[in-house]
C-alpha cells in the first residue's frame, strides 16, 4: 500500500461532507422486510437504545486476541481514506490486480459472524425466548452505539489509520468506531477461525447480552428478573434463579432452587482466556432431564437438572451439574481448572 504522503491523491471533502456511510445503518433489513413483525421488532429497538447498553454486572474484558497474520492485521486498522483512494460511484468490484487494502469487507464479514456468535449465545442461554425477543435482543447488543463503547474500551480507534484531514472526525465518530471493532472480529475469523471468535466474546458479551435481554422484558411489560443481593457477575446470577426453568407460581415455594450459590463466573473468565493464550478448542455439550439430587440442589421434573461436559481438544475434561446451563458450566470450569492445573 502506498502512503499517502507520496501518493496522496484526489482532496478529500470535509468528514462531516464526505460519505453518507458514516451515518448509514448498521445492519440491512431488507432481509428480514417480508416478516413484518421482526422487522417492527428491528425498528423498535432502533428507536428506543440510541445509547450503548449498561450492563448491570462487571465486564470481563479479555484480552485482544493477536493476530497471526500482519496482513490481516494492517488491513483491520486500515480506514479507506488512509490511501485517499477514490470511490466511483457506480464501481461493482475492484480490478483483479488492485484490490482495495483497507477494512470495509474485514467488517462486513466480521458483522455477519458477530451476529451469528450472538444469536448462538442468546439461543444457549435463554432457549425459551421467542423469535421476536431474540430479535430484539441481538440487535442491541450488535447495535452501533454499544460496539462503539465495547471498541473505544479496546482503544481500538486510537490505532486506526485514517487520512490526516479526517482523523479527529473519523476516529471520534462511533460509526467508525463500531465498525473498526466489526473490522477487528471479521479479520480474527480470517486469521484463526470462528472458534476463536468464540472464545473471546463469550467471555466479553454475556453482560451485554443479559442487559439488553432486560431491556427486551422491560419492553414487553414483564417484571425484571430476581437478582441476588450484592456485587455479582452475569454468569453466576443465574446460579440461583430460574433463567432457564419455568417460572414458580407466585405464592408457592420449592425446595428445588437452593441457596444463592457461591461465585465462580471469575473461574469461566480464567478457563476462557487461559485456553485461548495456549490456543487450545473449547467446547460445552449440554444435556437436561435429570433429576437426582446433586450438591446445592435437586432437579424436578419442571426444573430438570442440567449437566454441562467441558471438552478441550476434543477431550472431556471436566462435567459439572446445576438448576441452570449456567450453573452446570461454571461448576464444570471449577473441575476443569484443577484438572487442567491452572493457578486461581
Amino acid at each position: 500500500m502506498e502512503s499517502q504522503h507520496s501518493h496522496p491523491g484526489p482532496v478529500l471533502k470535509p468528514a462531516a461532507e464526505s460519505d453518507q456511510m458514516l451515518h448509514a445503518p448498521c445492519s440491512d433489513t431488507s432481509g428480514i422486510a417480508s416478516h413484518p413483525s421482526i422487522y417492527s421488532d428491528v425498528q423498535e429497538v432502533g428507536a428506543m437504545a440510541p445509547q450503548p447498553l449498561q450492563p448491570t454486572t462487571t465486564v470481563a474484558f479479555p484480552p485482544l486476541p493477536v493476530f497471526q497474520s500482519d496482513t490481516i492485521r494492517d488491513q483491520v486498522f486500515t480506514h479507506r481514506s488512509f490511501s485517499a483512494r477514490p470511490r466511483a460511484a457506480q464501481s461493482f468490484e475492484d480490478p483483479v490486480d488492485d484490490i482495495s487494502k483497507d477494512n470495509e469487507r474485514l467488517e462486513h464479514l466480521g458483522d455477519t459472524v458477530l451476529a451469528l456468535v450472538v444469536a448462538d449465545m442468546i439461543l444457549k442461554e435463554f432457549p425459551e425466548l421467542k423469535v421476536g425477543p431474540a430479535t430484539k435482543t441481538k440487535a442491541m447488543v450488535v447495535g452501533n452505539p454499544t460496539l462503539a463503547e465495547i471498541s473505544k474500551k479496546y482503544k481500538l480507534h486510537n490505532v486506526l489509520k485514517v487520512h490526516p484531514s479526517q482523523a479527529l472526525a473519523l476516529r471520534t465518530s462511533p460509526k467508525i468506531q463500531a465498525d473498526v471493532l466489526e473490522s477487528f472480529i471479521g479479520g480474527l475469523y480470517l486469521d484463526q477461525g470462528l472458534n476463536a471468535v468464540k472464545q473471546w466474546l463469550e467471555v466479553l458479551l454475556p453482560p451485554y447480552i443479559s442487559a439488553a435481554y432486560d431491556k427486551v422484558r422491560q419492553l414487553h411489560g414483564l417484571q425484571p428478573r430476581d437478582r441476588p443481593s450484592g456485587p455479582t457477575a452475569w454468569a453466576s446470577s443465574a446460579d440461583s434463579s430460574t433463567e432457564n426453568s419455568p417460572p414458580l407460581p407466585q405464592d408457592s415455594a420449592s425446595d428445588a432452587y437452593p441457596p444463592p450459590a457461591k461465585d465462580t463466573s471469575g473461574h469461566l473468565a480464567l478457563l476462557n482466556q487461559e485456553l485461548q493464550k495456549q490456543g487450545r478448542m473449547l467446547e460445552w455439550n449440554y444435556t437436561a432431564g435429570d433429576s437426582e439430587p446433586f450438591q446445592g440442589g435437586k432437579g424436578t421434573q419442571g426444573t430438570p437438572v442440567w449437566t454441562a461436559t467441558l471438552v478441550v481438544d476434543r477431550e472431556e475434561i471436566a462435567v459439572g451439574r446445576g438448576i441452570s446451563k449456567k450453573a452446570a458450566r461454571n461448576a464444570a470450569a471449577v473441575e476443569g481448572l484443577f484438572k487442567l492445573q491452572i493457578q486461581f
